[in-house]
Formats: structure tokens, C-alpha cells, sequence
């Protein structure tokens, strides 16, 4: 079911996928009745899916940029595909069976998709809708939740579970620690700098300042991006159900 507009040429950059909900009942609506009303308003993802039944409807080729998420931030990338899961994001669809993803997570991997979410895991809906939508994190490229994307007000596809998407493996983006606070010094204490020894000639003791020594700053936990994995040769142009 091909869309006869699309977002434009794509401007180069990480390639990347973005995972938006349709905001409709799976129970009684089907991925091809998603995919023409997206055409009918002129808003084509590339990929529409419904994980229960499996059904994908690919309604624009990888190579040019889809219409969801703005003109301009939709076309970042090599590409930037964007995929509607027939879902709510109030009711995450990781939860369903997710028939036909490995068939998508192949699909992304054949395009230098790496399999990992630099934002982190995308936040339940409504607070989804205050996320931190980093350029730093977008610029990385990997999945990211429509609610990731720098620029875009929207909640979906809500609290999804990632490594049902990406695998078991794929880690949870660490959470900053919060620096300890220096102890200030008790009255009359010296301080002494690090290797002398108190009352050596050679290394006198520091005098007192009144302040504490300067603590080297707490260095961040590395990043750890999972491996990708095994790139595929051949690109599929067109996926239809």
C-alpha cells in the first residue's frame, strides 16, 4: 500500500527508528485500515504493524523520509525510519505477543540500525510527555520512542519494554549518580597533602585553610552500547503484508 507523498530527500546522519502507537483499539482495528487513514491524511509512517496478528503494511521505501514527526527532524539520518504499532500507548504493546517483530528487527538491522536506545527506556504516558528529548541522545542514532524525539509533543508509544524489541541483552540506560557532599573539616584540623608525613622537614604539613581539600570529580559510569548485531547484505526495499 504504497504513499504517494512522503517527508522528502534525508539529510545523512546515525540511521535511526522511531516507534509511535496509533492510538487506536487492536482489538478492532487491522494495521491496513491504520495505513489508509494515514494516507488519506497525508501522514504515511514507513512500517504499520499490529502485533497481534502479525499483519505489516509498508507504505514508503527506507530511502526517503516518512511524515510523523515533522518536516524537518523526521528527514535526520541515513535514514530514519519510522514504524505505528496498532496500539495505545497507555497499554504498551510489548505486552502483546508481537507477532512479525523479528521480521521488523531484521528489516532495521539490514539498514545499520544499531540495537540500542540511547534515551533510555521510553517513559509510561502521560509522563512520557515531559521526557528529555536530548539532541545528544538523538544524534546517536539506534530506537528511540516517539516521545524521545527531540522537537515532537508526543506521549507514545508509551512504557514499553525494550529488550522485548532488542533482546535480552540490550541495557537500561544508567541513571546519574548524585554526587556526595564533601565533610567540612573540624575546627583546628590540618591538612596534609597525600605521601607526606606530619612534622617531616622535608614535607611540612599544610597549613590550615579553613576549607576541605578539593576532591577529584566522580567520573560517569562508561557507556556500554550492546553489540549490534550481524549486519545483513541484502536491503529490502519494500515490505508488504
Amino acid at each position: 500500500m504504497p504513499a504517494r507523498q512522503d517527508g522528502g530527500a534525508l539529510q545523512g546522519g546515525a540511521p535511526r527508528v522511531v516507534w509511535l502507537a496509533s492510538e487506536s483499539d487492536p482489538r478492532t482495528v487491522s494495521a491496513r485500515s491504520v495505513a489508509a487513514d494515514l494516507i488519506k491524511e497525508e501522514r504515511p509512517a514507513h512500517l504499520v504493524w499490529h502485533p497481534g496478528t502479525g499483519e505489516i503494511v509498508q507504505l514508503l521505501p527506507a530511502t526517503r523520509a516518512a511524515r510523523l514527526l515533522g518536516d524537518h527532524v523526521g528527514r535526520e539520518g541515513r535514514t530514519c525510519l519510522q514504524i505505528v504499532v496498532v496500539g495505545q500507548a497507555r497499554s504498551p504493546f510489548t505486552a502483546t505477543l508481537l507477532n512479525g517483530l523479528e521480521t521488523i528487527v531484521r528489516w532495521l538491522d539490514a539498514w545499520g540500525i544499531d540495537r540500542r536506545w540511547p534515551a533510555g527506556p521510553p517513559l509510561p504516558s502521560p509522563q512520557s510527555y515531559h521526557s528529555q528529548r536530548t539532541r545528544k541522545d538523538w544524534a546517536r542514532g539506534g530506537h528511540f520512542g516517539a516521545s524521545q524525539v527531540p522537537i515532537v509533543d508526543r506521549p507514545d508509544p508509551g512504557g514499553i519494554d525494550i529488550r522485548r524489541i532488542t533482546g535480552p541483552d540490550t541495557p537500561v540506560a544508567p541513571i546519574p549518580k548524585p554526587r556526595l557532599p564533601v565533610p567540612e573539616p573540624a575546627a583546628g584540623t590540618r591538612l596534609v597533602s597525600r605521601g607526606t608525613r606530619g612534622g617531616d622537614a622535608a614535607h611540612p604539613p599544610q597549613p590550615a585553610t579553613g576549607r576541605p581539600s578539593a576532591l577529584p570529580p566522580s567520573k560517569a559510569t562508561p557507556d556500554h552500547p550492546p553489540p549490534s548485531s550481524a549486519p545483513i547484505t541484502s536491503r529490502p526495499s519494500v515490505m508488504s503484508s
